[in-house]
């Protein structure tokens, strides 16, 4: 396992030095010898990265998994028989050198052809590129030192760069205690930004920074009331079938990890249907007194003939392995799910199996419950009241995370210093309101928007981010069959009364595979899994909560007021009944604050 590192410098040995300082081993000769940069390995992190591989004059690193190979190899032979400069490259070469040829012989255009989960870091004539797939399955990073370039997809490498003296970013603080990740290009780490999805990044010796945009949702609905909806339910059955066929694994057993929700539940239907070999399913138990899915996960894996295994996860299980799940994440996720997540892909590895499915997607996609509270505020909307919000402030607000809070858990320092920053609402607000901000990709409809919003911020920034580095760790590969390009394309081709129908979210995916599933599953409400975050913070999780919150580390730090936390270890206050969520949030970041010596 290993990930990536590159650097573009004055010199080549600057650029070796600089790639030492951060950990990586030069990765061999390259095929093409570029003055002043280097490309190099960390061997030994949980990752993909495989390299140097060269074409047409570029060489090139990558974390590259790509799930439509026929179709880049066809586009490359057109391309050479049009009379391209280059010969295609060998049929069984490496899903890294591949996406290197289409970006090399068609550009940015080659690269919206792929489809699959990659980063790639170009040495491409005198400049650095970097490339970002689609949705932002796999992530990658990039600073600017000592006249210097660096990139990596670790994190950790960049915070170990002495030329960088990275510290701790404040801004990134307040946005992550605001959405429970960080929804743009912040880090935690100032001076370090991530590479957002569906960008490419050209990177200039003088310090210039060119961002072109090779793929963004576009809004394409013809007719926003159609009669019938057969049309569009039929193309969607075809589109996850390709979908859920590209990501399964060859000649071996499939793995999807099932929670009894719609999206869970299609995805092993669709395994099940698809696959020829067995399909394990693995779902997640809390203890028999909390209200779960596991009756609906059960019907589900007999209804399709799974192997199903249970995992039972012990609050005392979550607490001593919090902290190794937190530093596994190059940015903090304030999710309850990150230790059984672990625990899911160390059963998916001890059974063998190299990849794992899921079902995320469903709602930043084709509509959640998340959309629910903006579109009910924007039906009782006034303009002008005393008491309105814009669209931006709601969606903030409606994250229900520790934003209202801020002015009494962070110290005055904090504050002070955070009075000139930049404005949280700026990560949304292009999405939101894209009369506002000149987007080219603004969309009519509102319930569009809100999923654009939540695919950009939420989806590559959360939920892909976090699959990718638990499963990783164990050598297992994550896919997202619902995050498939092709999806998501006919998800904002959709008319919008076909995805929130009435009352039902989510309408026409569970009318794409109604006939794979139980009535019971495909009808039912989304009620979500119930982790019993209060009972941790009060059980197995109390000593160290008070030791983390309280303690002199954390108190020199001086990001949070003592004050407020010992209210909200109480349970006091008027904080209930969001205070375990919010808690976490804090126990999260401090976590992550002491992993990377922040």
């Amino acid at each position: 396992m290993a990930r990536l590192c590159a650097c573009l410098a004055d010199t080549t040995g600057q650029a070796r030095a600089h790639l030492a300082a951060m950990g990586a081993a030069v990765a061999g000769r390259p095929p093409v010898e570029v003055p002043g940069a280097g490309l190099g390995l960390l061997t030994g992190e949980p990752g993909r990265a495989t390299g140097p591989f060269a074409a047409l004059g570029r060489t090139a690193v990558g974390e590259v998994t790509l799930h439509n190979r026929p179709v880049l190899l066809a586009a490359l032979a057109a391309g050479a028989a049009a009379g391209a400069a280059a010969a295609p490259p060998r049929p069984d070469c490496s899903d890294g050198e591949l996406l290197l040829h289409c970006w090399a012989l068609l550009g940015e255009a080659g690269v919206t052809l792929a489809e699959g989960m990659f980063v790639l870091a170009v040495l491409d004539g005198p400049d650095l590129v970097l490339i970002r797939d689609h949705v932002g399955a796999r992530t990658l990073y990039y600073a600017r030192a000592d006249g210097a370039w660096a990139a990596s997809t670790s994190l950790r490498a960049l915070r170990r760069w002495p030329a960088l003296a990275t510290s701790m970013n404040l801004s990134a603080v307040r946005s992550f205690l605001t959405f429970a990740y960080l929804p743009g290009e912040e880090t935690l780490l100032t001076g370090v930004r991530e590479v957002l999805p569906g960008r490419v990044l050209r990177l200039a010796r003088d310090g210039r920074v060119t961002e072109t945009v090779h793929w963004e949702p576009h809004e394409h609905v013809e007719d926003p009331a159609p009669a019938d909806p057969a049309g569009h339910v039929l193309a969607l059955r075809s589109l996850l079938e390709q979908a859920t066929a590209a990501r399964l694994p060859a000649a071996q057993p499939a793995a999807v990890l099932l929670s009894g929700g719609i999206d869970s539940s299609l995805v092993t239907a669709l395994a099940a249907k698809l696959h020829s070999h067995p399909v394990h399913t693995y779902s997640i138990s809390f203890g028999d007194d909390l209200p779960n899915e596991l009756g609906y996960s059960g019907l589900v894996a007999s209804h399709c003939h799974t192997r199903h295994r249970i995992l039972n996860v012990s609050g005392a299980a979550v607490a001593a392995r919090l902290a190794e799940a937190a530093a596994l994440l190059d940015s903090p996720v304030g999710d309850p799910l990150t230790v059984p997540n672990l625990m899911l892909a160390e059963a998916v590895a001890a059974d063998g199996a190299s990849v794992v499915l899921n079902g995320e997607g469903g709602d930043p996609v084709f509509g959640g419950p998340k959309n629910l509270p903006m579109l009910v505020q924007e039906m009782h909307r006034t303009p002008g009241a005393p008491w309105d919000e814009d669209r931006a402030t709601a969606y903030l607000r409606s994250y229900r995370k520790c934003w209202t809070d801020l002015p009494v858990l962070l110290t005055e320092p904090v504050l002070d210093a955070l009075r000139d920053a930049p404005r949280l609402e700026r990560h949304v607000e292009p999405y939101l309101l894209p009369e506002a901000g000149g987007s080219p990709y603004a969309m009519d409809h509102l319930l569009n928007r809100l999923l654009h919003c939540n695919l950009r911020t939420k989806g590559a920034h959360h939920i892909l981010t976090k699959v990718e580095r638990l499963t990783s760790s164990r050598g297992v590969e994550g896919r997202s069959p619902l995050f498939d390009r092709s999806v998501i394309d006919h998800a904002f081709a959709t008319p919008p009364a076909f995805k929130l129908r009435g009352t039902a979210e989510k309408w026409i995916l569970k009318e794409a595979v109604r006939d794979l599933l139980p009535g019971t599953v495909v009808d039912r409400p989304k009620s979500g899994m119930r982790v019993p975050v209060q009972q941790w913070l009060t059980g197995p999780l109390r000593d160290l909560s008070h030791e983390l919150l309280l303690g002199r580390r954390s108190r020199q730090r001086g990001l949070f007021r003592p004050e407020t936390i010992r209210t909200w270890l109480k349970g006091e206050g008027a904080l209930l009944p969001r205070q375990g969520g919010k808690l976490w949030l804090v126990l999260t970041l401090e976590l992550w604050l002491r992993s990377y010596d922040v």
